[in-house]
């Protein structure tokens, strides 16, 4: 009888506890490695969801607008670059003739320079204009109320009633006449029927004008820059007083126009080229435009034109948020 020796594992035989050992050693890593993987999936998931959803819009304030139009530094003929001066400012013939105008103007630059540009240096606010001031717009008088008067007093008031408006043979005249006693009679008279002015709104100006006093720039009151004032301003007052009538139908933005005017005073070949509004704005723009009654360019002027006339390249319209 063969006697058959039967082995039982005890739990004192090491080679069996070494094994469990390393069993036990693996599914502890094992758990600690899909635990990590579980933490980092979770982290990069509430990661990316942030990245790819977008925030949520603040909440809108109400807006006040503020109109205004952009400097008329656009109205210029290919070779030149017109800046508006204040008739009232007028000064001897710059030495350095850096700009056309309607008027002349001598640099002077109120902090001390900070650029390079030919421009005063100046504080204000971050806009794409240059405003040496600020004020607000008005309008033309003649749409004005007049102030009623004691009967007793409206016979001797009567001479003194409101002047007719300037004509467009007067503007033509004002343009083409080389007394200068004429043309400041002439300006005179064109101040005394209109009040028109554009609003203007300080800006920030870094430029390197040394010479120091009140903002301005070293322009050339030209006949071109004279015939340029008075587009502007024919544009400029139709256009406050379209934006004020449809102000709840326009939303705040910026439009540009290109447009020629010829000889005769007409504008011809007008297109929108950037509008960051709306159609109602564009509207408005191009209405003022249309409706703007020009003078003939003056002989004097149309000598230094194109054949076509006077080339009007991005003329600006804005309106801002107030603030």
């Amino acid at each position: 009888m063969t006697t058959a020796d039967t082995v039982f594992d005890q739990p004192g035989n090491p080679d069996r506890l070494r094994d469990h050992e390393q069993d036990a050693r693996m599914i502890f890593w094992a758990l600690l490695v899909a635990i990590l993987i579980h933490l980092l999936v979770a982290f990069l998931l509430a990661a990316f969801s942030g990245f790819f959803t977008p925030a949520l819009p603040a909440p809108e304030k109400p807006v006040e607008l503020t109109f205004m139009d952009l400097s008329p530094a656009s109205m210029a003929s290919k070779n030149s670059a017109f800046i508006e001066t204040d008739e009232s400012k007028n000064a001897p013939e710059p030495k350095d003739k850096t700009f056309e105008s309607n008027a002349n103007s001598i640099g002077a630059s109120e902090l001390a320079a900070a650029g390079e540009m030919p421009l005063p240096s100046q504080a204000g606010k971050d806009r794409p204009l240059m405003d040496f001031e600020s004020n607000p717009y008005s309008l033309d008088s003649k749409g004005a109320q007049t102030q009623q008067k004691p009967a007793s007093q409206q016979k001797a008031a009567q001479p003194a009633a409101q002047p007719e408006p300037i004509t467009a043979a007067e503007q033509f005249a004002l343009l083409t006449q080389k007394s200068a006693s004429a043309l400041d009679a002439a300006a005179a008279s064109s101040q005394a029927q209109s009040a028109y002015r554009r609003q203007k709104e300080r800006t920030h100006i870094a430029g390197n004008i040394t010479n120091r006093g009140i903002s301005s720039v070293n322009a050339l009151g030209t006949p071109l820059g004279r015939y340029q004032k008075i587009v502007a301003d024919s544009i400029g007052s139709r256009w406050y007083t379209y934006v004020e009538q449809k102000r709840d139908l326009i939303s705040i933005g910026t439009l540009r126009l290109g447009f020629i005017i010829d000889r005769s005073g007409r504008v011809k070949n007008l297109k929108v080229t950037e509008n960051s509004s709306n159609e109602s704005f564009a509207s408005v723009c191009v209405q003022s435009v249309m409706e703007a009654h020009l003078p003939p360019i003056p002989a004097e002027v149309a000598q230094s034109l194109p054949p076509e006339g006077l080339e009007v390249e991005g003329l600006g319209f804005i309106i801002f948020p107030n603030g």
